[in-house]
């Protein structure tokens, strides 16, 4: 089941870049925020942004955003076969 987020017209129409890249960088930066606030694990995050484990790894790297991995972390990748 898919859910839809709403963003009023005048935050969506001020965002400074390219109409086609919105949406794409808009579920990456979601998914960098809830995973480095440890809402999301990493495997789920990156489902998010959409993107495999190495360009979410180096993504994190470039947004200066720390890689935590905890048991709890590992078993939810195994769950949900991440790992």
């Amino acid at each position: 089941m898919k859910k839809n987020i709403e963003i009023p017209d005048s935050v969506y129409n001020s965002m400074k870049i390219p109409d086609k890249d919105k949406k794409y960088i808009l579920l990456q930066e979601l998914a960098l925020a809830l995973y480095r606030d440890e809402i999301l694990s990493f495997g789920k995050a990156r489902e998010l942004a959409g993107m495999s484990k190495e360009e979410f790894h180096d993504l994190l790297g470039k947004k200066e955003i720390e890689r935590h991995y905890s048991l709890k972390n590992l078993k939810e990748d195994i769950k949900y076969g991440e790992y």
